[in-house]
């Protein structure tokens, strides 16, 4: 028994430490304010801040407990959609404040079209994340 509460509080004490590793990483490069400002939502802060918040602790519940939900397959192809495009936004968000996609576009002459650049990049997110949810051999 005491075995078992040792391996919880081990796994605690690491959540802890991914949280809050997380956190400070989007606090830090002002991750959620970016996202929002690139999709013109700023006022929706809060709502951005929830939702990972919640998707932390739903994910940190789903994959240790192996908790099963039957869900009919349209409903995973939404949450696939949804997860692309918030993979895709916000790697798109930290691209923008590392500076990165300025750059790319300097050296690539494409200072007028940096919004192609900015939808390559998201769209290439989301057909990854559909790849991943509709190809089994994938995951």
């Amino acid at each position: 028994m005491g075995k078992i509460i040792l391996l919880m509080l081990i796994g605690f004490a690491e959540g802890l430490v991914v949280g809050t590793a997380l956190v400070a990483f989007l606090i830090l490069l002002d991750i959620v304010p970016r996202l929002s400002q690139l999709t013109g939502t700023y006022g929706h802060c809060k709502v951005y801040e929830f939702l990972i918040i919640a998707g932390a602790v739903a994910g940190s519940l789903v994959v240790p407990l192996n908790l099963m939900v039957p869900v009919p397959i349209f409903i995973i192809v939404i949450a696939g959609l949804f997860m692309g495009i918030f993979v895709g936004l916000l790697a798109a968000a930290l691209t923008e404040v590392l500076n990165v996609i300025p750059i790319i576009s300097r050296r690539l002459g494409m200072d007028r079209e940096i919004y192609l650049l900015l939808m390559a990049l998201i769209l290439g997110k989301i057909t990854g994340s559909l790849l991943y949810w509709f190809i089994k051999g994938l995951r």
